[in-house]
């Protein structure tokens, strides 16, 4: 996991309690980097520890996402999906089995987002590239 030294001034900067619930959805989104849902991260920590509460792995991930310790990331259907890769990179998405991987950054050029945006203000980009993974191709 991310140094103990760099999470603890990370959680004191952004004024969040390090609890042990938030530190087991970040551990187990950094020892499985595979943009898990809510949901399988539930599922996850679940049947290691049954006390876990769907609920409380929901706010974990809000909180995390809040601070920047995690990031949601594009996907397929409804369920949000999440990150602790917080380096910048792009995605690919797999137009088979939904599988999200990261794609190592690359820049476009700013004039590019600019022209695309008009009057709005883009706060931060990020390409999502579709097609058919190696394993389904």
């Amino acid at each position: 996991m991310r140094g103990a030294i760099q999470l603890d001034e990370h959680f004191d900067r952004v004024g969040l309690r390090k609890t042990p619930q938030r530190l087991d959805v970040l551990e187990h989104l950094v020892r499985r980097p595979i943009h898990a849902t809510a949901d399988e991260i539930f599922a996850a920590l679940n049947r290691r520890d049954p006390r876990v509460s769907r609920a409380t792995v929901y706010n974990c991930l809000r909180d995390l996402a809040r601070t920047g310790l995690v990031r949601e990331v594009p996907g397929e259907g409804k369920a949000a999906r999440y990150d602790a890769n917080l380096h910048r990179h792009h995605h690919f998405i797999c137009d088979v089995c939904g599988n999200v991987e990261d794609i190592e950054w690359f820049d476009v050029p700013a004039s590019s987002w600019q022209t695309a945006a008009g009057k709005r203000r883009i706060r931060e980009s990020e390409v999502v590239l579709r097609g058919v993974c190696s394993r389904c191709a």
